[in-house]
C-alpha cells in the first residue's frame, strides 16, 4: 500500500516474469499518453521481465516531469531487484494533468516486494 489515493489500499503490484516470458502492449496513440504508456512503449521491445503497477495513479499529460516520475520509480524497483530500470514495464492509470506521487510509490518497494507470499504457486502440470 503506497497511499497513492487512497489510505489502507492496495494500490502497488509488483511482478516478476519468468525468463523467457513474451511481453507485448497495445498502447494509445494520444499525443497526451501517460508517462509510463511512453516508458513502456520504449521498453516493451526489449525483454522486460518486472512489471511496477500503480493502479488508480494519476499520470496522463504531465510532461517531462511526468517521465522524470515515472524512470523514478523504474530506478528505484530496479535498484531492490538488481536489475536495470530498463528492464521494468511501468503501468498506471489516473487523472489527467495530476503528477505521479513517486515518493510515495518507491517508499512503498520494499514492503511490496516482501508480500511475495500473497501469490499463490500456479497448479503443478502432472
Amino acid at each position: 500500500m503506497a497511499g497513492v489515493r487512497k489510505a489502507n489500499r492496495k494500490d502497488l503490484l509488483v511482478m516478476r516474469l519468468a525468463v523467457g516470458t513474451a511481453v507485448a502492449g497495445v498502447f494509445t496513440r494520444t499525443a497526451s499518453a501517460a508517462a509510463p504508456v511512453v516508458l513502456a512503449r520504449s521498453i516493451c521491445a526489449t525483454t522486460s521481465r518486472r512489471w511496477s503497477s500503480t493502479p488508480g495513479t494519476p499520470t496522463p499529460a504531465t510532461g517531462k516531469e511526468g517521465l522524470a516520475r515515472a524512470l523514478q520509480v523504474c530506478e528505484a524497483l530496479a535498484s531492490h531487484l538488481g536489475c536495470e530500470a530498463d528492464q521494468i514495464l511501468p503501468f498506471s492509470t489516473g487523472v489527467i494533468m495530476e503528477p505521479l506521487p513517486a515518493e510515495r510509490i518507491v517508499a512503498a518497494l520494499p514492503r511490496a516486494l516482501l508480500h511475495q507470499d500473497d501469490w499463490s504457486p500456479p497448479p503443478s502440470r502432472s
